[in-house]
């Protein structure tokens, strides 16, 4: 195990560098007008030349990335030049984060309860309506544009409940949509895992063994084929999970909440170069941590794996 776990770490940081690293060039091929602020149109070339020099960003590419790297073993991912102008950006994120995680970790147990509920509905009655009802829910979501049932939830679901239409931290019934909102894919994602596996599991052979020796089908559902169905979603889970909280893009924006994920889309519409910068460095990483701790759920909770051969045998 010790090993196994060695290798997916290094295949993550490795993969972590990279995302890094392209993430770092590309945003040097934007303008560079988002490092000036709203002063760009007031210097002279060679004022905006001294600029960049004192920024570094006239250095060679590999220059720029090795001081990025040096900052980023400080914990310093730069300074905001237009949101807010100077101020380093974990602390312009920092306050934040407790936004996304609480609005994240409620939807979550949303999803986590409706989808995974929604999935042994759906394999319990396969072929029957309950099934086809909740796989036409799961259609839904995946084929109509997120914004199109988004903002029809927003306009007309909080008028004929009367909802806030705009988040307010003083108003706990603000976060009830919002909430809900961000729960939507998840429950169908979670719904469709549940059902895909738990079909798989009915098919083999040892449960028809169990059926045809005469166990109740429902001890059959519980002990063997849940518990056996919810070992594959192990990998999954971390990674929605942490993405979920890290906060969602469009609809902390579109409720005005004060997350990560509205900020994000708030400085990508400033230009403000540094704080997209370490906003999608901060996501990837997310991203990435929550694949490496899916990985070491799958090989805990499955022994089926064998930890000391390649992935590519998994």
């Amino acid at each position: 195990m010790l090993k196994y776990t060695v290798r997916r770490l290094l295949q993550s940081l490795v993969t972590l560098l990279i995302v890094v690293s392209a993430v770092f060039l590309l945003m040097r091929l934007l303008p560079v007008e988002g490092y000036f602020g709203d002063g760009y149109d007031k210097l002279s070339e060679s004022q905006r030349e001294a600029v960049l020099q004192k920024m570094g960003l006239l250095d060679p590419w590999y220059v720029q990335l090795g001081s990025f790297y040096a900052g980023l073993l400080r914990g310093d991912l730069g300074v905001s030049t237009i949101y807010r102008q100077d101020v380093p950006v974990l602390e312009v994120v920092a306050p934040r984060i407790p936004y996304s995680m609480r609005f994240g970790l409620v939807a979550i147990a949303i999803a986590l309860v409706a989808g995974l509920a929604m999935g042994v509905s759906m394999a319990k009655h396969k072929g029957r309506a309950l099934d086809k009802l909740w796989t036409g829910y799961v259609v839904f979501v995946s084929a109509v544009p997120l914004a199109v049932y988004l903002l029809f939830i927003q306009l007309y679901v909080t008028e004929l409940f009367g909802l806030p239409l705009l988040f307010d931290k003083y108003r706990p019934s603000s976060w009830i949509l919002p909430a809900l909102s961000m729960s939507l894919g998840s429950i169908a994602g979670y719904a469709m895992w549940m059902r895909r596996y738990m079909v798989d599991e009915l098919n083999k052979d040892y449960i028809r063994l169990a059926m045809a020796k005469g166990l109740p089908r429902s001890a059959i559902m519980v002990r063997h084929v849940m518990r056996n169905a919810y070992v594959p979603m192990a990998q999954y889970l971390p990674a929605s999970i942490l993405m979920t909280i890290s906060g969602s893009i469009y609809i902390e924006s579109l409720y005005s909440i004060p997350g990560m994920g509205g900020l994000l889309v708030d400085v990508i519409q400033r230009q403000d170069n540094p704080m997209v910068q370490g906003l999608v460095l901060i996501f990837s990483s997310i991203g990435i941590v929550g694949l490496f701790l899916g990985d070491l759920l799958m090989a805990l909770f499955d022994p089926r794996i064998k930890l000391a051969k390649s992935e590519a045998s998994r």
